[in-house]
C-alpha cells in the first residue's frame, strides 16, 4: 500500500526565530520517496514556512486521513500560548504576542493523529522550545498520542541571540540520502552517533512496545555510551560546497600516493585502493572505495586510504585548505565509525582549531559544528584518564568557541569534576 510523507518546516520571520527550519527541506527533497516513507510508492506533501494554522490543519488532516503509513517529518519551534498555557507550533507570522492566533495548536496534532492505527504513524521531530516551553517541559512532557512511533530530539533555546541549525533533521536526511531505509530506532540511533545531545530532550516511543505514560507521552531516553548497532551506516561528511575537484582533490597526487603501502600501519595494496589507478569508479570519487572497506569492518584499511587522499589533498592545495579538511573530517568519521571515540574526538578538535587559525570566525557553521562533533564525541570515551587529557583541551576550545547551545562549556567542566573525583586528571 502507498505511503504518505509529510515534510513540516515552519518558524517565525524576523527577530522571534530559533532555527533555520526550512534549511532541511533541499536535502530532505533530494531522498527519494520511497526511502522517506519506507514502502514501494508514496505520495510526499511538503510544507514550507506556512503562514495559517488552517493551512497546516488541512494538510495533516489530508496526510492523516490517507490509507496506508504516514511518516512526518516535522521541524520547528515551540512557542507557548500565555493566557492558556498550551503548546503551539510557531508558523512564519507568530509572534510571543499573537501566539494563540497565528501558531498551530499542538494538540491539533496528538487529536488529527488519535484514530490512526496503532504503528501506522512515525514522526521524525527536531524541535526548539522557546524558554517558556522548556521550563513547562521540565514538569509536562509533550504528548503525541499513544498510536504513533516518535523518535527526536526537543532543543532548549540558543544560548545567545542566533538562529539556530536543525542538526538532527540534517544528520537523518543525510543518512536517508544513502539510499538506505533503516528501522526507525535504529534510525533514530545513527542520528544520535552524528549529533549532540547533550541538553537536548530525546524522544523514542515505540507503538509496538510503548513505554510512555498513561496520556502516550514519548519517553526520554539518553543514548548508551559507545553505541553498537548490528547495522551501521557509513555517511562520510560531504566535500565543501563549490570548491573545485573538493572529491577528488589532490587526484593526481592521490593516484600516485595509492600506489604505495604502510600507511597509518595498513598494508593497502592490491586492495580497493588500486582501483583508484585502475581508473575505476573509485578514481571520480574515493569515498565509495573509504565505505566499502568500513561496511566489511576494514576499518585501518579506510583510514590509510583516507589518509593518502589528505596528505595528497595537502600536497595539491596547501594545509588548512577547504580540500585538507575535508579529509580530515572523513578521518575523523572514520574513527567514530571504528569506535575510536577518544581518535575522532581528537580529530574533529584538529580541523576546529585549523579553520580558527585559517580565520574562520568562531561563529562560523562549520568550526562550530567541528566542535559539536568534538565534545560528542568527547562523551563516548570509556578511558577516564584519556577523557580527562582531551577534556582540557576541549575546555580551552569551547571557551573559543560557545557554540549555540547554552550550558555546553559548563557541561564540559562538570564532567572534567566527575572525572577528577574518580581520579587524578592533570591540571
Amino acid at each position: 500500500m502507498p505511503g504518505t510523507v509529510l515534510l513540516l518546516a515552519a518558524s517565525p520571520v524576523g527577530k522571534g526565530c530559533l532555527v533555520d527550519a526550512a534549511s532541511v527541506l533541499p536535502v530532505l527533497a533530494a531522498v527519494s520517496p520511497e526511502v522517506l516513507s519506507g514502502t514501494g510508492t508514496a505520495n510526499v506533501v511538503e510544507l514550507a514556512d506556512p503562514l495559517e494554522p488552517q493551512a497546516v490543519l488541512t494538510r495533516l488532516r489530508a496526510a492523516a486521513t490517507a490509507p496506508g503509513p504516514l511518516t512526518v517529518y516535522l521541524t520547528g519551534q515551540l512557542q507557548l500560548d500565555r493566557k492558556q498555557r498550551l503548546v503551539h507550533l510557531a508558523l512564519a507570522r507568530t509572534t510571543p504576542a499573537t501566539v494563540r492566533y497565528t501558531a498551530f495548536p499542538w494538540h491539533w496534532m496528538v487529536e488529527e493523529l488519535r484514530l490512526r492505527a496503532p504503528g501506522s504513524t512515525t514522526l521524525f521531530l527536531d524541535l526548539h522550545a522557546d524558554a517558556e516551553v522548556w521550563r513547562q517541559l521540565a514538569g509536562r512532557p509533550l504528548p503525541v498520542g499513544p498510536r504513533a512511533n516518535v523518535y527526536g530530539r526537543i532543543a532548549p533555546p540558543p544560548s545567545r541571540r542566533g538562529v539556530a541549525v536543525p542538526q538532527y533533521m540534517k544528520a537523518l536526511a543525510t543518512i536517508l540520502r544513502s539510499g538506505q531505509r533503516l528501522p526507525p530506532a535504529v534510525l533514530h540511533e545513527q542520528v544520535l552517533l552524528r549529533t549532540t545531545e547533550y541538553g537536548d530532550i530525546l524522544l523514542a516511543q515505540d507503538a509496538g512496545a510503548p513505554r510512555g505514560g498513561p496520556q502516550g507521552d514519548p519517553v526520554t531516553v539518553l543514548p548508551e555510551p559507545a553505541m553498537v548497532l548490528s547495522e551501521q551506516v557509513v555517511v562520510l561528511p560531504e566535500p565543501p560546497t563549490g570548491v573545485a575537484n573538493a572529491r577528488t582533490g589532490g587526484a593526481e597526487a592521490g593516484k600516485a600516493e595509492a600506489r604505495g603501502t604502510d600507511v597509518g600501519g595498513a598494508d593497502v595494496r592490491g586492495t580497493d585502493v588500486g582501483s583508484v589507478e585502475a581508473g575505476g569508479v573509485e578514481a571520480d570519487d574515493p569515498h565509495l572505495a573509504i565505505t566499502t572497506a568500513v561496511q566489511d569492518g576494514r576499518h585501518a584499511e579506510a583510514d590509510a586510504l583516507a589518509a593518502r587522499w589528505e596528505e595528497a589533498a595537502r600536497r595539491e592545495f596547501g594545509a588548512g585548505t577547504a580540500q585538507e579538511l575535508h579529509w580530515r573530517e572523513v578521518r575523523a568519521d572514520l574513527a567514530m565509525f571504528a569506535g575510536d571515540a577518544a581518535r575522532s574526538c581528537e580529530t574533529w578538535m584538529g580541523v576546529a582549531e585549523a579553520r580558527l587559525a585559517a580565520g574562520q570566525d568562531v561563529r562560523d557553521p562549520a568550526v562550530e559544528a567541528a566542535v559539536d562533533r568534538a565534545h560528542h564525541q568527547w562523551g563516548q570515551i570509556g578511558d577516564p584518564r584519556r577523557a580527562g587529557e582531551l577534556g582540557l583541551r576541549l575546555v580551552e576550545l569551547r571557551c573559543r568557541v560557545p557554540g549555540r547551545r547554552e550550558g555546553a562549556l559548563d557541561h564540559v567542566r562538570q564532567h572534567l569534576a566527575e572525572l577528577r573525583s574518580t581520579q587524578h586528571v592533570p591540571g
